[in-house]
Formats: C-alpha cells, sequence, structure tokens
C-alpha cells in the first residue's frame, strides 16, 4: 500500500506575510488562490518581477515598516503610523526624522539592550550550574 503525499497549500494572507508583502498590493490572482509550499519556495528563490517591485517600492506591511525604520509595531501605532507605507514614504520619515520615530528607536534600543543582558545574565547561571 502506498501513500500519496498530498500538496501543503496555505492561504493568501500565510504566504503575503511569510513573504514580507501587503496581501492587497499582490496580484489578484495571487489573493484569490492558495499557494502550496513549493511555490512559496519558487517565489521566494526565483521572485517575479511583481514581487521584486512590491519588495523593492512597497506597499509594505507594517512589520516590514517597523523593521525598516527600526522599531517596533507597537511603536509605529503610537506614532500614529497604522497604513502601510511605500519606501519613498519610509525614506521621508528617515530623513526628516520626526520627534515620535526618534523616541521609539531610543525605546527600541533600550530594549534590545536589556534582552542582551538577559540573555547573558542566563549564560551566565547556565554556566555556574554546569
Amino acid at each position: 500500500m502506498t501513500s500519496q503525499q498530498s500538496t501543503q497549500t496555505m492561504k493568501p494572507a500565510t504566504a503575503a506575510k511569510k513573504l514580507g508583502v501587503y496581501l492587497p498590493a499582490t496580484p489578484v490572482e495571487f489573493q484569490e488562490g492558495v499557494v502550496s509550499r513549493d511555490a512559496l519556495r519558487t517565489l521566494q528563490t526565483d521572485p517575479p518581477e511583481w514581487l521584486r517591485d512590491l519588495r523593492r517600492d512597497g506597499p509594505h506591511p507594517r512589520p516590514v515598516v517597523a523593521s525598516k525604520l527600526g522599531v517596533s509595531i507597537a511603536g509605529l501605532a503610537r506614532g500614529g503610523v497604522t497604513e502601510p507605507l511605500t519606501t519613498e514614504q519610509i525614506d521621508a520619515l528617515k530623513r526628516d526624522e520626526p520627534e515620535w520615530l526618534v523616541r521609539e528607536r531610543a525605546t527600541q534600543a533600550d530594549v534590545r539592550r536589556e534582552a542582551a543582558r538577559l540573555k547573558e545574565r542566563q549564560a551566565e547561571r547556565e554556566e555556574r550550574q554546569s
């Protein structure tokens, strides 16, 4: 008896998240279909023109915007950024450096320092125990 492996698929929203793109900006065929794991792998390794354009120019989803600005998603919300932004808009924010962006970048830097300190402390504890 041989079992045939079924193709695993995902919703377009999941695939868009994995690709780091804003779903409403993708082609209709992508939004209305399903994406197999093989198709996702192909999109990641050999992206079509529309995907390269979206990654380069946007609009970008909030996690990508937050990463490009060096802040958290919550920091974006506190700064009043609730919509997807294009690369041009992100670059303008970087150039203008509004007060909220400076503040949120400092907050994010503090969070990263604290996380590194806690990781180091945990490593020291584990070292002492062994």
